[in-house]
């Protein structure tokens, strides 16, 4: 497949479209990233990476805590009002009409509408350029309940999760696979038992040909 090389770009596809709330006492907002990710195992790290020009920097900054919402496709249209207005000029979980709960382990508020979120403690804030990136611990993680079946175990794909693509944002869909199926062994068939195999010969021949017993006959084409 043929290629052309462009310069370097932020080009990676698809990201997430992840809702971060953060307050810092009474002032709380919510507010638009796709430069997330996970960065750690154990301890469980992420981070989000913020321009310092946005009003939700300083707020992240002098609190230390923030909460990743995970989007879902009826979140979509709040998620593009939050990434293009800012929270120094308008509230924007009365706007999108968000409503909130108190997180666990941290002092942020949480979006009441998120299936998940991850609440969020920093630890570095690294400059990267256009960028800083706030690389924290995930102490809590609030799950909504319906995604859980009776032995516990999480079905995220319940959930409807949105994604971004340059400049679009889509629903994710059809499942591909699951971990691991690429290497996993098919099982095999248990060998038949002795004179099964004789028993189904059998039974085979014992059925009638379409020309016996009221068939119609077979056509030649």
């Amino acid at each position: 497949m043929a290629k052309i090389q462009w310069q370097g770009g932020a080009l990676l596809a698809p990201v997430p479209v992840a809702l971060v709330t953060c307050a810092d006492g009474e002032r709380q907002n919510v507010f638009t990233v796709a430069w997330t990710g996970i960065v750690n195992t154990a301890p469980p790290k992420t981070y989000i990476s913020v321009r310092p020009s946005r009003w939700s920097y300083e707020l992240i900054r002098r609190s230390g805590v923030f909460a990743i919402n995970l989007t879902t496709q009826n979140l979509v249209r709040a998620a593009d009002y939050c990434g293009v207005h800012t929270g120094a000029k308008v509230n924007k979980l009365e706007r999108c009409g968000l409503a909130t709960e108190p997180a666990v382990a941290i002092a942020c508020p949480i979006l009441s509408d998120s299936p998940l979120a991850l609440e969020c403690r920093v630890t570095d804030v690294i400059p990267l350029g256009s960028h800083e990136m706030f690389l924290a611990d995930i102490v809590a993680v609030d799950v909504e309940d319906s995604l859980l079946d009776g032995a516990g175990k999480l079905h995220l794909e319940r959930a409807g999760l949105a994604a971004y693509a340059h400049g679009d944002y889509y629903e994710l869909g059809k499942k591909l696979g699951s971990f691991g199926f690429a290497v996993s062994k098919k099982k095999k068939r248990p060998p038949a038992a002795p004179g099964a195999r004789q028993s189904r010969l059998r039974a085979e021949s014992a059925k009638p040909r379409a020309h016996q017993e009221g068939g119609k006959p077979r056509r030649k084409g």
